[in-house]
C-alpha cells in the first residue's frame, strides 16, 4: 500500500474511532433524562457504536496503527453540562446534525484502501439508521407521541374528540426561572441605564443612586413577575384538577372510555384497559388522579413560587450590580471605564452560560452577548452625551 494511501487510512480511521467512542458517551449521557422506551433505545445505539469502535480497531491493527487508549477520548466539561441542562430535543437534534456530519466527512470519500472503504461504508449504512433514529426520538420527544398502530391511531381519534368536548382544557406556559436568565436581563438593563446616566453626567455619583436603585428595581420586577407566574400556572393546575373532578361526576361513562383510550394508546389491549377504566372508576379519587395524570401531567400545584422569586430576585439583582460596583469607589473616567470593562466581561460570562442551554459554543455565545452590551452600553452613552444635564 502506498504510503501517502496509508496515511489516509491512518487519519481517517482515528477520526472515526474517536467519534464512535464520543457519540456512544453522548447516548448515554441523553439517555439518563429519557423515559425507559427512548432510553432503551439510545443505550443500544451507544452498544452498536461500541461495536463499531471494536471493528474499527481491528482494522487499524491489521493496518499496524496502534490503537489509543479509549480513556483518553472524553467528553469536555462543558459538554457534559450541556447534556444535562440543555432541553432534550435541542441534545437530540444536535446528535442527530452530528451523525449526518460524520457520514458525510468520514464515510463518504475514499481512502485508497479497498477494505478500509468496506469497513467504512457498512458503518457509513449503520450510522444514517441512527441518525433516522435520533431523529424519531426527538420527534417523540417533542410531540410527546410514539408511533401508533392503526388501533392506537383509531382510539386516538375517539379520545381527541372527548377531550375536544372539555373546552375548560388549559395549559400554563410558565415563567423559566433560569439563573443564567436573571443575570441576563439585570445586568443588560442596569449597563444601559449606568452608561446613559455616566454620559450625561460626566461620570458622577449621581451614577451609583440611579445604578443602585435600577438594580433594586430590576431584582424586584423579575422577583415579582416570577412569584406571579409561578401562582397561574398553580391555580391553572388547580382549576384543571376541579374541573376534571367536575367532569367524573356529571360524564362518568365518557370518562371512563377517556381513561380506558388513554391506557389504549400506551399498547393495552381494549379489553383490559376498559376493566382498568372500570376498576379505578369504583374509587373516584383514583380516577381523577389517573385522568389527570394522562390529561395535564398530574395534580401537582406547580413550581416553588417562592424558590423561583428569589432565585430570579438574586441572580437578577447580582447582574444589576455588576456595572454599579467601579462607582462605589471611584467617580468620573476611570469609574466609566471599569464599568465598561466589568459589565463587558459580565457580558461575556453570561453569553457563555447560556450556551449550556442554546448548545452553541461557549466563546461564540460570549463573544455575541459582549457585542450586544457594547451595542448598548455605547449606543446609551452617546445619548446620555447628547442630555442636559
Amino acid at each position: 500500500m502506498p504510503a501517502e494511501t496509508t496515511e489516509e487510512a491512518r487519519a481517517r480511521l482515528l477520526k472515526a474511532w474517536r467519534g464512535e467512542i464520543i457519540a456512544g458517551k453522548s447516548y448515554e449521557l441523553i439517555a439518563e433524562r429519557l423515559p425507559d422506551r427512548e432510553a432503551t433505545i439510545l443505550r443500544k445505539m451507544a452498544a452498536a457504536e461500541a461495536n463499531h469502535r471494536g471493528r474499527l480497531e481491528d482494522r487499524m491493527r491489521e493496518l499496524g496503527i496502534t490503537v489509543p487508549d479509549p480513556a483518553s477520548v472524553k467528553v469536555g466539561r462543558w459538554a457534559r453540562l450541556q447534556a444535562k441542562i440543555a432541553p432534550v430535543d435541542r441534545l437530540l437534534a444536535a446528535r442527530e446534525a452530528a451523525e449526518d456530519e460524520e457520514v458525510d466527512d468520514l464515510y463518504k470519500r475514499s481512502t485508497g484502501d479497498v477494505e478500509t472503504d468496506t469497513l467504512l461504508r457498512e458503518i457509513r449504512r449503520e450510522e444514517r439508521s441512527h441518525s433516522m433514529a435520533v431523529s424519531e426520538i426527538r420527534d417523540t420527544e417533542a410531540d410527546n407521541q410514539p408511533t401508533l398502530s392503526p388501533t392506537q391511531r383509531a382510539a386516538k381519534e375517539r379520545l381527541d374528540k372527548l377531550v375536544g368536548r372539555e373546552k375548560w382544557h388549559q395549559s400554563g406556559g410558565g415563567w423559566v426561572s433560569g439563573v443564567i436568565y436573571g443575570a441576563n436581563d439585570g445586568l443588560a438593563s442596569v449597563f444601559g441605564l449606568v452608561a446613559g446616566v455616566s454620559g450625561a453626567t460626566g461620570g458622577s455619583s449621581i451614577v451609583e443612586t440611579a445604578g443602585v436603585a435600577g438594580a433594586i428595581a430590576a431584582a424586584l420586577s423579575m422577583a415579582t413577575g416570577a412569584f406571579l407566574a409561578e401562582r397561574s400556572q398553580a391555580e391553572i393546575i388547580s382549576a384543571n384538577v376541579e374541573r376534571e373532578r367536575q367532569e367524573i361526576a356529571e360524564h362518568p361513562e365518557e370518562e371512563k372510555e377517556e381513561l380506558s383510550l388513554f391506557y389504549q394508546l400506551k399498547g393495552v389491549d381494549e379489553a383490559t384497559a376498559d376493566a382498568m377504566a372500570e376498576q379505578l372508576a369504583k374509587q373516584p379519587d383514583a380516577m381523577l388522579q389517573a385522568l389527570a395524570t394522562e390529561e395535564f401531567g398530574g395534580m401537582d400545584s406547580g413550581g416553588d413560587a417562592k424558590g423561583a422569586a428569589i432565585a430570579a430576585g438574586i441572580s437578577t439583582g447580582l447582574g444589576a450590580l455588576l456595572p454599579v460596583i467601579p462607582f462605589f469607589f471611584v467617580t468620573g473616567s476611570v469609574a466609566i471605564i471599569l464599568a465598561a470593562v466589568i459589565s463587558l466581561l459580565g457580558h461575556f460570562a453570561v453569553g457563555a452560560a447560556k450556551s449550556l442551554i442554546t448548545l452553541r459554543t461557549w466563546w461564540g455565545a460570549g463573544l455575541e452577548m459582549t457585542l450586544a452590551g457594547f451595542l448598548v452600553g455605547g449606543a446609551t452613552f452617546l445619548i446620555g452625551l447628547s442630555l442636559p444635564t
